[in-house]
């Protein structure tokens, strides 16, 4: 198979590529645990590891002076379409375009079930609603060990644009389900033997470095300005605090998800 020339921004072939977030899943998709609409990988890095992770590919728009290495792969399985550098500017609307995005059918959902059948190191995630924290709360998260993610109807996508460009594509490996009552979810696990640790600047919080990094450990983690709910934090096992120097309260929610997640980390 060849590259498949574009020479007008409004070719209906490539009109997926200039969809916004909604345009790719609506609302319903994105809700849906069972793998419905598209999601976008933008860069050769991002597409190599949706393939890595089993994503099955829709459809690729490459440089066509420069195509990059992971071309060749998709050739194989989908239209690639080609143009350059002023083309593929006016379909994707990016001040400076990607060699290669690619779109992807959405995978299907875990369930909390399945995580924690698997692992023994979760993150559980309320109201984080900034897809760049959420991306890089799983690249710190699978980059320091943990294996699950849980987030709640609030939080942002892990599959948004920005947040797999900021995990660099980690957020496909790291499996995540989402659930609708944080606090039901909390209380299940801890039924099962987890210790739900739950971060809060509050300084009535035991200090991070005194949890024991022992058994199942699931890291909970919330809004940066208004914290966990008082529902979910009352159904945290213990609240932890990371001690901060005098005129700073706390950190950025990524930050602070890193700093627990190595200090809770296997040993």
């Amino acid at each position: 198979m060849t590259l498949i020339p574009i020479d007008d921004p409004d070719d209906p072939r490539v009109a997926a590529f200039r969809f916004n977030e909604r345009g790719l899943t609506n609302r319903v998709q994105r809700r849906s645990d069972a793998g419905d609409g598209l999601f976008m990988a933008e860069g050769d890095l991002v597409v190599e590891r949706a393939l890595a992770a089993g994503c099955v590919p829709v459809s690729a728009l490459v440089d066509s002076r420069r195509p990059p290495a992971i071309t060749e792969q998709l050739l194989h399985r989908i239209d690639v379409f080609a143009g350059g550098e002023l083309m593929r500017t006016a379909i994707t609307k990016m001040g400076t375009p990607y060699s290669v995005v690619a779109l992807f059918q959405r995978p299907a959902r875990v369930t909390v079930d399945e995580i924690a059948a698997r692992t023994d190191r979760i993150i559980l995630v309320e109201a984080v609603d900034n897809p760049l924290n959420m991306g890089s709360i799983a690249r710190n998260g699978l980059g320091l060990g943990w294996s699950g993610l849980v987030i709640d109807s609030t939080s942002a996508d892990p599959l948004a644009r920005r947040a797999l460009r900021v995990s660099m594509g980690q957020t496909l490996h790291l499996p995540h389900a989402r659930v609708g009552d944080m606090s039901e979810t909390i209380k299940t696990l801890r039924a099962a033997d987890w210790l739900v640790c739950a971060l809060t600047p509050d300084v009535a919080a035991v200090p991070l470095e005194d949890v024991a990094p022992d058994g199942r450990i699931a890291l909970l983690v919330g809004a940066e300005r208004v914290g966990l709910t008082p529902a979910v934090m009352e159904a945290a096992s213990i609240r932890a605090r990371i001690e901060m120097y005098d005129g700073v309260d706390s950190l950025n929610v990524a930050a602070a998800t890193a700093v627990a997640c190595w200090q809770l980390r296997r040993r």
